[in-house]
């Protein structure tokens, strides 16, 4: 329960670093592809932030060295590849709705929610099972 609790805090961390990042970037480029751009900015900060929570804190993964390190964060990316497009769907989707930067953002964040309990799993199984280092 309490790796439970960790890992939804994380996740709303990396949820709000994805979704502030998104707002940045789509101020500081209002062009026809700015929404795009933005998803595309704040998918790639929360992937980062939530690698360095979920490796250190929630798996509780050694590296040996930078290679496996990079590795392990490639495999990472991998497995998320099938929830970023929930979170993608829900976010664009939403967009495509509503029209609205609240909605869009509303959607994100159901797309995002969704997308890490299904990641948590896929973590646990195929990136983070402890092999030899």
């Amino acid at each position: 329960m309490k790796t439970a609790l960790w890992y939804s805090f994380f996740a709303l961390i990396a949820t709000v670093a994805n979704i502030g990042s998104q707002d940045v970037a789509v101020r500081l480029y209002q062009g026809i592809h700015s929404v795009t751009a933005s998803v595309l900015v704040g998918t790639a900060v929360g992937l980062v932030v939530k690698y360095v929570l979920d490796k250190k804190y929630i798996f509780r993964f050694k590296v040996n060295g930078l290679g496996h390190d990079t590795r392990t964060f490639a495999l990472y990316t991998l497995m998320g590849l099938a929830t970023t497009g929930v979170f993608w769907g829900f976010e664009f989707g939403f967009d495509y709705l509503f029209r609205t930067k609240t909605l869009r953002y509303a959607g994100g964040i159901i797309g995002l929610t969704l997308g890490y309990l299904i990641k948590y799993h896929m973590d646990k199984r195929f990136v983070f099972r402890q092999r030899g280092v």
